[in-house]
């Protein structure tokens, strides 16, 4: 659903681009102690750079702009909120969508953020194409909470009518840079308009100019803007 332009920022000013030298705990981000836990059976004690700016902004529900280069923890940036936050779904209504550019990243994002899940009860799904539909139609229509998917496949599975955007919560575009690069823009645009209900938004990426600031400008309201420098983990 595109935002009222009356809400938008386009020249925000609640900016962070300088390096991270300090990290927080999980816990001093607002991140709820089930999740703590399951991060720790993960291995994960201490927030990265990108997580360490972005979490306590995602948690309260705003919407998030991360510039941030792939391996820099950008995916619990998103994620960690996203568990947090989503609701129970409905037979066929995700609550929480994370599109992405290729199946290799749907699987390597789910793969993540499946096993956080089962802190809270959500379960997370990946669904790209080159693979019959079957398997996923049978999952959005025992309820799904998170859906990672790739733009063509998700367009799809909405035309078959197996998935409907309305009831989605939180809303990520995961290396848009690339879904731009790729020619994907107009299918994301799609599914974005789609996403009738309110909803949060957050958007990673390696370069916030171009195609990508134009999707910010016309989907995100009121953004605030974190980066962290190539370099930083």
């Amino acid at each position: 659903m595109e935002c009222d332009p009356t809400r938008r920022t386009p020249n925000p000013t609640n900016v962070s681009r300088e390096p991270v030298t300090e990290s927080t705990t999980f816990e001093a981000l607002g991140v709820a102690s089930d999740l703590i836990e399951a991060l720790r059976e993960q291995g994960i004690n201490a927030p990265f750079a990108i997580q360490n700016l972005t979490i306590a902004d995602g948690i309260a529900g705003r919407d998030v702009c991360g510039k941030a280069q792939t391996g820099s923890g950008k995916t619990l940036a998103f994620g960690v909120p996203m568990l947090q936050r989503v609701s129970k779904a409905e037979p066929k209504r995700p609550t929480g969508l994370i599109l992405v550019p290729t199946r290799e990243l749907a699987v390597q994002v789910k793969d993540a953020l499946a096993p956080l899940g089962k802190a809270f009860g959500v379960s997370v799904k990946a669904m790209y194409g080159g693979v019959s539909m079957d398997p996923q139609v049978d999952a959005l229509r025992k309820g799904v909470e998170i859906i990672v998917g790739t733009p063509g496949r998700l367009i799809d599975l909405m035309e078959r009518n197996e998935m409907e955007l309305s009831g989605v919560e939180v809303m990520v575009l995961d290396e848009a840079d690339r879904m731009a690069d790729m020619g994907f823009m107009p299918q994301v645009q799609k599914i974005l308009y789609r996403a009738t209900g309110p909803h949060q938004t957050m958007l990673f990426s390696a370069t916030l100019d171009g195609a990508v600031d134009r999707l910010v400008q016309k989907y995100m309201i009121d953004p605030v803007f974190h980066e962290v420098e190539s370099n930083e983990p």
